[in-house]
């Protein structure tokens, strides 16, 4: 679940207000890519939900995930591979329903 005090809120005038999800101790913000959210009439829980399901689909949680313990090199190279086998297997499987090879 996602923390409310991890985000900085917005407002400009009659604007609904934006959430914007904020890295504690960012120095290097090239690397930052911003999330936006809008809050339609007040709605926090809604926007919540759709915040964290784009932080999902960009992959915030995994690389959180990642980096909550120390990664061999060994295990880092053999989880890529693993992960660029699944997604030749699943271009594959789309391939092959779409009627192509």
């Amino acid at each position: 679940m996602l923390r409310r005090d991890a985000f900085f809120c917005t407002e400009f005038g009659d604007q609904p207000a934006t959430f914007r999800l904020v890295e504690k101790g960012e120095s290097n913000l090239k690397e930052f890519s911003s999330l936006e959210v809008k809050v339609v009439g007040n709605d926090l829980e809604k926007a919540m939900k759709v915040l964290k399901r784009k932080l999902q689909k960009d992959g915030v949680f995994l690389r959180l995930k990642a980096k909550r313990s120390y990664e061999k090199p060994s295990e880092c190279r053999r989880r890529k591979r693993r992960e660029s086998e699944r997604r030749q297997r699943t271009k594959q499987f789309k391939n092959a329903r779409r009627g192509r090879y």
